[in-house]
């Protein structure tokens, strides 16, 4: 599932870079048996199946750098904290970073006690933690240093542009053709001044965020 979306574009390149060693562990290497068991009948019964804590820590444990101090195990799971712009900043400035993929009805709750922190992508059940661990290498690599061009990132949406280090949603953007059936560019931007259209740019951004995601500057909308 990894090496399809990892071989393309930005993470792609900045694997060719040397930029970011990516490396992907199966837990059922460290299962029990001669199967390879990985998980187990829940206690007090219940529906599916759950991944043991003795196979998930021999996992870590392979995995883990011990001399490292700027490195982070990271569960993935509902219950986390939700996985946003800021975290994918933190993440980014690590050396070493596990990330931790679910699958069946879940984890022992043991699981909890061998990792650093626990993240969630947002309020909903998948398959597996798979596509939420692509996410989040995906925001977490372009932001490290020398992946993008510098500065590319400084006023994407969610990152802190805003007065008072508020975060917000980018301002619109257009291309040719200038017109296209009623809908025209916004004159500011054919005017090649650039204190103007950074003013308009800034002013936009403010707008959108507080139309879409108000939430983001702690303000609350009426109506």
């Amino acid at each position: 599932m990894f090496e399809g979306p990892f071989d393309h574009s930005i993470i792609k390149r900045a694997r060719d870079k040397k930029i970011v060693d990516i490396n992907f562990v199966n837990i059922r290497d460290f299962g029990k048996g001669p199967h390879r068991i990985v998980d187990d009948k829940p206690y007090g019964g219940g529906k599916g199946m759950i991944l043991r804590v003795d196979v998930i820590d021999k996992a870590i444990s392979k995995v883990r750098e011990s001399k490292e101090e700027q490195q982070r195990v990271v569960l993935l799971t509902p219950d986390g904290i939700t996985f946003n712009q800021r975290v994918a900043e933190r993440f980014s400035k690590l050396k070493h970073l596990i990330l931790v993929c679910g699958h069946y009805e879940g984890f022992d709750k043991r699981v909890e006690k061998v990792v650093d922190e626990k993240v969630s992508i947002g309020d909903f059940i998948v398959t597996g933690g798979e596509i939420p661990a692509m996410t989040i290498v995906d925001a977490t690599v372009r932001l490290i240093k020398g992946v993008l061009k510098e500065g590319v990132t400084s006023k994407e949406s969610f990152s802190p542009y805003l007065p008072r280090g508020k975060a917000g949603l980018e301002y619109p953007q257009y291309t040719r053709p200038r017109r296209y059936k009623n809908f025209q560019v916004p004159k500011v931007l054919l005017t090649g001044d650039h204190k103007k259209i950074a003013d308009w740019q800034h002013m936009q951004s403010i707008k959108n965020t507080l139309l879409n995601r108000s939430d983001l500057l702690n303000i609350k909308k009426r109506g």
